[in-house]
């Protein structure tokens, strides 16, 4: 059990002001480590192998039997573990209605498994929900590497952590890739830019083959950089009325086709 003497109720404690700081982008790549709210996000870290280096939980949510036992796991892992009253848990957290425990995970060095057959690249999504959707489809279907360009949200930011449901924790993530290294790294792969009424129909496309699939921002499209080294172009067939779908229903789509023929 947690002694409740040791609870964190001041706000200015340095553990919860480095959390605050982990909120921003900046504090992220100072400390080289994101925040996973929520009981199944951090089950999924856990079930990954990935262990926490600290965990906060309110006195209310540590009555529930799953949080409970993520926090004993905790500590028996080493991991430095916290109580902290509502008033902490929400200056915290990034939610309105905190869920009532977090966790800091470190960000992984850039790995990637090989040989590449199968990458996902995300240029120019500005939507943390989508581009959250998207992670948890890749992760769902087997790609071996999803890389993001700068113009992308953060991979670790707050909102694309809930939204990737723990896919994180399951992924190799290449995070903020310049052009010249995404070139070399889908050099004699089959690069697929997903287009509105370009290309082939998406079950048209033999997806079997060594594939760099490529999604583009949801306003504006996938960047010149990216139209260069492109090998090809796919398109999800729709109503002539419908200028597109969404970014993150559109890469789920192709995503999905490709691990169907795949099997």
């Amino acid at each position: 059990m947690i002694d409740s003497s040791d609870e964190v109720t001041s706000v200015g404690n340095a553990k919860v002001r480095s959390v605050r700081a982990l909120l921003r982008r900046q504090g992220r790549e100072e400390q080289r480590a994101f925040v996973a709210e929520g009981v199944r996000v951090i089950e999924e870290g856990f079930r990954a192998g990935v262990m926490p280096s600290l965990l906060f939980c309110t006195p209310s949510t540590l009555q529930q039997p799953r949080a409970k036992a993520l926090v004993d796991q905790a500590r028996q892992t080493g991991c430095d573990v916290r109580t902290v009253s509502d008033r902490v848990m929400a200056a915290m957290a990034d939610t309105v209605t905190p869920s009532g425990i977090l966790a800091v995970f470190p960000i992984p060095p850039v790995t990637a498994p090989g040989p590449l057959n199968w990458i996902l690249i995300a240029d120019g999504l500005r939507d943390p929900g989508n581009l959250g959707t998207i992670l948890r489809s890749a992760w769902a279907t087997h790609v071996q590497l999803v890389i993001t360009t700068p113009s992308t949200v953060d991979l670790y930011g707050p909102k694309v952590v809930r939204a990737a449901m723990g896919a994180h924790f399951h992924l190799a993530l290449w995070a903020d890739q310049g052009w010249p290294a995404v070139e070399e790294t889908v050099r004699g792969l089959n690069v697929l830019l997903a287009k509105p009424r370009a290309g082939e129909e998406y079950w048209k496309v033999d997806w079997r083959r060594p594939t760099a699939l490529l999604i583009g921002g949801e306003a504006a499209g996938a960047s010149a950089e990216a139209e260069r080294f492109t090998t090809g172009y796919v398109n999800i067939p729709m109503d002539e009325t419908t200028e597109s779908v969404n970014a993150s229903v559109a890469a789920s789509i192709l995503l999905f086709e490709a691990a169907r023929q795949r099997r």
